[in-house]
């Protein structure tokens, strides 16, 4: 049941108490806040609903090439029931998607003969519940994108001084770019090839003559006539003809122009549905700039001369300084998003033209009496298109699952690259610029720090896409009247009526009495409507947008006669009166990660974004606790994200266990939810539901039944509330280095854990299948000890680094053996001659408990590679503490490493004996900028001390000055410093410390993950330099300006070693180990692989190079005799185990076999 609210605890009352959090600031509108993956939902299921059909119909007759032999019309199209859930898709590997059907009709025209029949025309993938796809068992998001929105824009014309140009984008097809030069004349360019007169275009739209232009463009001023008189002057082409053929040679200049293939090629670019479609956006924007009123019809979306002339005229008034006015590009009036469906519709409409194509080969060869339009359309292109699109485009990504949070921050991520996009490389700054029209649209604040910064976006909390793509956020209406039936209890009279006099506050008895004056409206005093209207950049335009917080009362009266507001994106201090609009929120600016965030009014941007970034990074916790300082949408996220479960309505919980939930609902209806557990994400953290509820508990709708990763109590939790000191300690906290305390790592504060996946294929080979078995050869029993009787790891089995998993054997071909291999054989028998040890061992580093194994067989119907007869994949979870070198963070971008884990009797301790957890450097906060830390701890170390939490909405939250009287409330410091006492000494510190309560989160940067070391490890074949990296064993780059510090060390030694033996000399390597072994002397390094690399670069640019030493003789490398290939291709770790194993053998014979005069021990012999 919900906890009791403690409302006497304060001297000021809250707002509202949700969830046991207390609201202080003006009531925060989440009733309004949209299911947040709605933009992904709607926009894919409008696509399976409309898009496929609008697709087919586009296409639709497919005829043959004469055009008078046969037609395919596509009808109605059907997708069939799934096969499989999501779930199984994700165990099995396989696609969550479905067949699609559609209706054929096929017209014989010769025999008028028509055959309709159903036809399969490929697998169209599906979405889940949770906005996402699932794809050969992997999860996937489709990003959305923002691209410039089609229609017409005029800009100025860079390095040209008084110039103009506009382009015309269609959905489909050429680009048709119109620019004045600085002689006032109008070109035309198609798709960016060599420019010409832009009245040639007027000629091929059916004005012939300069009069016909003159006449169409009507009255002029002066100036515009001169631009237009100028530009016919310059035209050569007199004629519709010249014109077509002028056209044409600019197009496909070296090509015969003649009449008819000039008039063929130009018409089909502008006038061909199939070829150039404006597309609905395209056409709204015109109808709205030009007051047209061209409905969206297929005739309309084709070029016209009708939507040509506005454009030119505009462009010759800009041209001519007369009127017109430029476009914002960046405005996002002018941008709009690409949700997955059109993204997949586009894919589509690819595959389409392939079944299109070869439909028209196929009626070419078959014989018409009997066919059929199976024969006729194949369903491959469209089943390509789509794993093509899925598997492999930019926008299709792996979803980023390190928590809930991050799996909602990606399903709301917009990216402005991609197909039609913009690169990286090309972006400017201006494009990566926040701008006014992102106001409520777009974060201002989430974007990453590197290379795409600017580039990939998030959409605002209250967000949504419109029909035509374009961003819009949620605004209230100011009014001042209402019909006599509205709400007015609360309202301010603007009028006398009913005995009520102009400025009174309407009471419910008043209400009545006007609602029996007879008036039908009654005038009101300035007031925020409780309907909402979702606005578009190019609406928001034209109306004054009023900020709520501060400015309307409780009744939603505006207070105030002046109120901040924007105008155009700008914002000002405007009366009252003429404010048309207010926000809806104060958290409509930012995206629900920043919206976390508390005090963030109180950070600087820069680590603000910081703290939304990693915020997506944090570990999910085994045991996470919600935040004491939230800012009240924690709830509101982890229920969008799908983690938390709550009851539809009053009920009771009848069974439960660790795998379900049963709830009976009041109404009489039941319901069973599911619990999954110990799942793996996509980046191997762990994903476990468990119940909130216990059995025969009544429970109330609304309350959490279910609490998944990273939530406690229904509300995102992503890490714990640590004890915190501001102070330096012992230098331990230099450069951002974080101190915490034994308990913190004993007691399992920060414990999670994460599961690992590891597979190995069985296949089939030209010397026969690999096999399954514990019957490996030269392996002892105590390394098969975990393995059960078929050579696979029991679930439950602890293992660690070097331990087999699944054990396997291949066999090998026949080979001259050994004198050693000859005696193995003797002694074992077959099985050592003819197969060799292929097991799955679990990598370096790794380790933990196997949790589950997964057999995949052809058998079974699972769909394995060619050659491959089974696939056995073994689950590892281990649960990690953390420990030094761990990254952690605030909510505030304040990240730093753990530098020390201290004993918990020696940290810093209050007087009555709480020992601090965490000791954080305060000269990381002044320069930072971000004071909400500070502010957090304060409010913090408050709701420890009463019990409560606290929500701050961004931009709306509670002041320092509230703070301060909370503190007071609490009996605690007005400054919120305490007096701290040395844990070693005893002492008191010198001055009182900052301390408080702090919210810091783990994140996945992981140091077990990146710690590594080698000592022999493997060696690139160009340079034969060690390779780089902990996948690849590498070492660490000692580069050129390393050389230089020991250059200025004079460290000669160190220098040569590092250059030659640790590095690239491959003899000089070899010879020291066996001065090593042999206990002798280093000899003088041999001339290093990279000399030779550079010889041989110079001999292949033909250069001779001769070699002298320093008394004039000439030096043979020998080359090729440096190095044999088997010495070359034994990798290092080898050599050393055969030195070691054979140690007794005679100098002369260990001589040899390190310079590789004896051939390679065999994997396995001892």
């Amino acid at each position: 049941m919900p906890k009791a609210v403690k409302k006497d605890l304060f001297t000021q009352k809250p707002t509202k108490v949700v969830n046991g959090r207390y609201f202080f600031s003006e009531s925060e509108d989440a009733e309004y806040l949209p299911n947040l993956i709605q933009v992904q939902l709607d926009s894919y299921d409008d696509f399976l609903k409309n898009g496929i059909h609008e697709m087919l119909q586009e296409i639709s007759p497919l005829q043959d090439f004469s055009g008078k032999k046969v037609e395919v019309h596509f009808l109605k199209h059907s997708l069939e029931d799934a096969k499989i859930d999501p779930e199984t898709a994700k165990r099995d590997n396989l696609s969550y998607e479905a067949n699609l059907k559609v209706e054929v009709k096929l017209v014989n025209k010769e025999t008028g003969e028509i055959k309709q029949q159903e036809v399969f025309l490929g697998v169209m993938p599906l979405m889940t519940e949770k906005g996402t796809f699932v794809i050969n068992g992997i999860e996937r998001v489709v990003v959305n994108q923002i691209v410039r929105s089609p229609g017409a824009f005029f800009s100025r014309v860079q390095g040209v001084p008084g110039a103009f140009a506009t382009k015309i984008i269609p959905r489909r097809g050429v680009w048709l770019e119109i620019e004045s030069d600085k002689k006032k004349l109008l070109y035309a360019k198609i798709d960016r090839k060599r420019k010409f007169p832009a009245t040639q275009l007027m000629r091929i739209f059916g004005y012939e003559t300069d009069a016909d232009i003159i006449e169409a463009f009507g009255d002029m001023q002066e100036a515009d006539r001169e631009v237009l008189m100028n530009t016919l002057e310059k035209d050569s082409a007199k004629t519709v003809a010249e014109a077509y053929q002028s056209i044409y040679r600019k197009i496909r200049p070296g090509d015969m122009a003649t009449a008819e293939n000039a008039k063929s090629l130009v018409d089909s670019m502008f006038f061909d549905f199939r070829k150039y479609d404006l597309g609905p956006i395209a056409r709204y924007k015109l109808n709205k700039r030009f007051n047209l009123d061209k409905p969206d019809t297929r005739e309309n979306r084709v070029f016209q001369i009708s939507d040509f002339l506005p454009i030119m005229k505009e462009l010759i008034k800009l041209t001519a300084k007369t009127g017109g006015s430029v476009d914002d590009i960046d405005h996002l009036q002018n941008r709009r998003i690409r949700s997955v469906g059109e993204l997949v519709m586009n894919k589509f409409r690819v595959g389409l033209m392939r079944v299109d194509r070869i439909a028209k080969d196929r009626m070419t060869v078959v014989d018409l009496e009997a066919i059929t339009a199976v024969q006729i359309v194949n369903s491959r292109p469209i089943t390509a298109a789509m794993r093509e699109f899925f598997a492999s485009s930019q926008l299709s990504q792996f979803m980023d699952q390190i928590n809930p949070l991050a799996e909602l921050a990606h399903k709301r991520r917009i990216s402005t690259m991609g197909p039609g996009g913009l690169s990286r490389e090309r972006a400017g700054f201006d494009v990566r610029d926040v701008h006014s029209s992102h106001f409520g649209r777009i974060c201002p604040i989430a974007t990453p720090e590197g290379p795409n910064i600017g580039l990939v976006l998030h959409f605002a909390t209250y967000a949504k896409v419109n029909q035509y793509g374009f961003i819009t956020t949620p605004l209230q209406l100011a009014k001042r009247e209402l019909p006599v039936s509205g709400d007015l209890v609360g309202r301010i009279l603007n009028e006398d009526i009913a005995g009520g006099k102009s400025g009174d506050l309407i009471t419910e008895e008043l209400a009545k009495k006007i609602a029996k004056s007879g008036q039908e409206i009654v005038q009101l005093g300035h007031f925020v409507d409780a309907d909402i209207h979702y606005l578009d950049a190019a609406e928001e335009q034209d109306i004054v947008v009023g900020q709520l917080s501060g400015n309307v009362d409780d009744y939603g009266n505006v207070i105030g006669s002046m109120i901040p507001a924007r105008i155009r994106g700008e914002a000002s201090l405007v009366p009252a009166e003429s404010v048309t609009h207010f926000d809806i929120s104060s958290k409509q600016i930012v995206s629900e990660t920043t919206a976390l965030i508390p005090f963030l009014e109180n950070d600087d941007n820069t680590r603000a974004s910081m703290g939304s970034n990693m915020q997506r990074q944090a570990v999910p916790l085994i045991n996470p606790h919600a935040p004491i300082v939230g800012t009240g949408l924690e709830g509101e996220v982890a229920r969008a994200a799908g983690t938390s479960i709550i009851a539809d309505e009053d009920g009771e919980i009848t069974e439960i266990d660790a795998r379900e939930i049963t709830v009976q609902y009041n109404s009489g209806k039941r319901r069973t939810y599911e619990l999954p557990n110990y799942i793996r994400s996509n980046q191997t953290t762990c994903f476990h539901f468990r119940p909130d509820v216990s059995k025969g508990e009544k429970v109330v709708k609304g309350q959490t039944l279910i609490n998944g990763a990273s939530t406690e109590n229904g509300e995102l939790a992503l890490g714990q509330n640590l004890v915190v000191a501001y102070m330096p300690w012992e230098g331990y906290n230099y450069e951002d280095a974080i101190i915490i305390s034994d308990k913190v790592a004993q007691e399992g504060y920060y414990d999670s854990i994460h599961i690992e996946s590891f597979a190995i294929d069985i296949r089939e080979t030209k010397l026969g299948n690999e096999q399954v078995t514990r019957d490996i050869p030269n392996v002892g029993d105590a390394k098969l000890s975990n393995l059960d009787e078929d050579g696979i790891v029991r679930v439950g089995s602890w293992v660690n680094d070097g331990d087999i998993m699944v054990g396997k054997i291949t066999p090998k071909g026949e080979v001259e053996l050994t004198p050693e291999e000859q005696l193995l054989q003797s002694i074992f028998g077959e099985k050592a001659k003819d197969v060799r040890d292929s097991s799955l061992r679990l990598p370096g580093g790794e380790g933990g408990k196997v949790i589950d194994i997964q057999i995949f067989t052809k058998e079974k119907g699972h769909d394995l590679h060619q050659g491959v007869l089974k696939q056995i994949r073994v689950y590892v979870a281990q649960t990690r503490k953390i420990q030094v070198g761990d990254k952690m963070a605030g909510r505030h971008g304040n990240k730093g490493v753990i530098s020390k884990i201290v004993a918990r009797e020696d940290m810093p301790f209050l007087a009555d004996g709480t020992y601090v957890d965490i000791i954080l450097n305060p000269l990381g906060v002044s320069s930072r900028m971000n004071i909400g830390q500070i502010l957090e701890t304060h409010l913090g170390l408050v709701g420890k001390k009463m019990g409560v939490k606290f929500a701050t909405p961004v931009l709306n939250g509670i002041s320092s000055q509230e703070i301060t009287q909370f503190l007071k409330d609490a009996d605690l410091p007005e400054d919120g410093k305490t007096q701290l006492f040395d844990g070693k000494t005893g002492d008191p510190f010198q001055f009182k410390t900052t301390m408080g309560i702090t919210y810091m989160i783990k994140l996945n940067h992981l140091v077990e993950d990146k710690l590594h070391a080698r000592s022999v490890g493997p060696y690139s074949i160009v340079t034969q330099q060690p390779l780089g990296g902990k996948a690849q064993q590498g070492g660490q780059r000692f580069g050129e300006m390393e050389v230089w510090a020991l250059e200025a060390y004079s460290a000669s030694h160190i220098l040569r070693e590092m250059l030659t033996i640790k590095s690239d000399d491959v003899v000089g390597r070899s010879k020291a180990y066996e001065a090593i072994v042999k206990g002798l002397p280093l000899e003088k390094p041999s001339i290093p692989e990279s000399f030779n690399v550079l010889l041989h670069e110079l001999q292949g640019l033909g250069l001779e190079v001769d070699l002298e030493n320093d008394k004039n003789e000439d030096v043979d490398l020998e080359l090729d005799k440096m190095y044999t290939d088997e010495n070359s291709s034994i990798p290092e770790e080898d050599k050393v185990s055969e030195l070691n194993t054979k140690i007794h053998e005679t100098d002369a014979e260990l001589n040899a076999e390190v310079h590789g005069e004896i051939p390679p021990v065999q994997e396995g012999e001892v």
